[in-house]
């Protein structure tokens, strides 16, 4: 019998989560977080291949439609090259968003029946999140040696993007947790929304694609700037500018804090509403 004693009390109008308490529950975090990572995996065919294939084949196809076709610029790396790259860090956001939006509903018999700090869901689906990211990395990695493409000093701010990306992913994904519960509609909604982000961020084309008129408002997607930097850590791109930089870092501050606090104020009632 473990000798360890835990003292439940009410949760009240919380203004925000007790990360205490979040971390005293860290092992079952990492418990959920590697059973996910097993069953994504387990009973498919080709497992964490699928990871590179995805960026793969949606680098060819951005390569053929926005490189070919539409002749947009590249920042003077091979088209191919900046898809895959954008579409690695995109897949980092998108991954963290979606999974940690669903966790809830996904664990709703959990969440009846065992007490334990609710944010727990959400933060354990980054273990897959970040699975999936080293994979895509790792697979990014080769591809810039077989462009012979060697990353400058900027790569030292590589975990600043990393970081920013899945910060925001999982603010929002966090807030639509929460939602999501009360408004099952949510959960076809976003894949929608998902998606029309994707191609209103510089995932397949870069922010110099934009025109000069447009490109002081696209920099107000906090994305933009966070995928921009992303590419130039890793690829030398054109560095992304002050302004989308400063609201890279606001958006993923702001949409974490958001994603917490309410998700903090709706806690008590999940059991309820589940």
């Amino acid at each position: 019998m473990s000798d360890v004693l835990h003292v439940i009390r009410p949760i009240g109008d919380r203004r925000f989560p007790d990360l205490a308490e979040v971390w005293r529950f860290r092992d079952l975090c990492g418990a959920l977080g590697r059973r996910d990572v097993t069953l994504r995996y387990r009973q498919t065919l080709l497992g964490v291949v699928w990871v590179v294939l995805q960026p793969l084949i949606a680098g060819g196809l951005f390569t053929v439609v926005f490189g070919k076709v539409a002749k947009l610029p590249s920042d003077g790396i091979p088209y191919f090259l900046f898809a895959y790259s954008g579409f690695v860090a995109w897949t980092a956001f998108q991954n963290a968003l979606t999974r940690s939006s669903g966790s809830l509903l996904a664990q709703a018999s959990l969440v009846t029946k065992v007490y334990f700090p609710r944010l727990v869901l959400p933060l354990s689906s980054l273990w897959s999140t970040a699975v999936d990211f080293l994979v895509g990395l790792t697979s990014l990695a080769v591809l810039l040696a077989v462009y012979r493409v060697a990353p400058g000093w900027p790569l030292l701010t590589l975990p600043l993007w990393i970081a920013l990306l899945h910060a925001m992913g999982l603010g929002l994904g966090t807030l639509a947790a929460a939602l999501s519960v009360r408004y099952r509609d949510l959960q076809y909604a976003l894949p929608v929304l998902v998606q029309l982000l994707l191609y209103a961020s510089p995932v397949a084309y870069g922010t110099a694609a934009v025109p000069a008129r447009f490109r002081a408002l696209y920099v107000l997607n906090p994305l933009a700037g966070t995928l921009d930097g992303f590419r130039w850590s890793v690829a030398g791109t054109a560095p992304p500018s002050t302004l989308s930089v400063t609201m890279a870092v606001a958006g993923a501050l702001v949409s974490l804090a958001v994603g917490l606090v309410f998700f903090a104020r709706f806690e008590r009632r999940l059991a309820d509403v589940i």
